[in-house]
């Protein structure tokens, strides 16, 4: 099976090389968005693991592991050449030696009740590492683009904090941080949105889109709380609602992206 997943993942790595041969030149706006996406793949990593290991849409689980990994691998080495200054440099550089002990945990045995302890707080590491980047970046650019793309990508992480920390509690790995961290995300996520729907600088593509994104939340928040038609269900709903509404932000992001100072 572990032979079978690093295949994937070469096959995965390969084509994203080939795909990106002519190397990409990173702008502020593109690293900023590049450096949440780190963020919300370090919640993605987690909550694919758990995925499998709970058996949640588990090969569809197993490709999301194996292609955010090669995914962080990738925009690591695109974020550390891109850092413009030396304190953000110096954070990239904390970043990579925290995601070598992230990846082995992610990359070691098939997911397990022990290792996904260690995930736990392995995840959040990464996560908060990331973050600074992100928030160093965007002051860097020094623009309301910058902040627009911060939060609008910080929409996607949350959107898989949320799942990633429903499926360590369904897995019986829980504490009252854990239980406080998921209540905080799914407010974050409401007043971030607000934000966003309210910004002046919104193309009518932008608002067709963030108002798609809010017709997920609302599924997203059906599934977190159903009751009916058993665990396995739930966490299946869970794991797909979160998936729509990262797509959604990721297109959002990118659009914000793409926008004029």
């Amino acid at each position: 099976m572990r032979r079978y997943r690093n295949f994937i993942c070469l096959i995965f790595c390969t084509i994203l090389v080939l795909g990106t041969a002519s190397a990409e030149t990173l702008t502020i706006n593109s690293a900023i968005n590049k450096a949440g996406r780190q963020r919300m793949l370090s919640q993605r990593m987690a909550k694919a693991y758990c995925q499998v290991g709970l058996g949640v849409e588990t090969e569809r689980s197993r490709k999301i592991l194996d292609q955010s990994i090669a995914l962080f691998d990738k925009q690591l080495v695109d974020l550390k050449a891109f850092a413009p200054t030396a304190e953000i440099k110096d954070t990239y550089a904390r970043l990579e030696k925290a995601w070598l002990s992230y990846k082995e945990l992610l990359s070691g045995s098939d997911p397990n009740f022990e290792s996904a302890k260690k995930l736990a707080q392995a995840s959040e590491d990464v996560l908060a590492i990331a973050h600074l980047g992100t928030v160093q970046l965007e002051k860097q650019s020094g623009t309301v683009t910058g902040k627009l793309i911060n939060v609008a990508g910080r929409q996607r992480m949350l959107s898989q904090r949320i799942s990633k920390l429903s499926m360590f509690r369904a897995w019986g790995i829980t504490s009252p941080q854990m239980a406080q961290d998921l209540d905080s995300a799914v407010k974050e996520f409401a007043a971030a949105q607000e934000f966003l729907v309210s910004a002046p600088q919104n193309t009518a593509a932008i608002s067709r889109e963030l108002k798609l994104a809010n017709t997920q939340w609302i599924f997203f928040e059906e599934a977190l709380k159903q009751t009916a038609g058993g665990r396995a269900e739930q966490l299946r709903n869970v794991a797909t609602t979160s998936e729509r509404i990262l797509q959604v932000m990721d297109n959002v992001t990118g659009m914000y992206e793409g926008v004029a100072k």
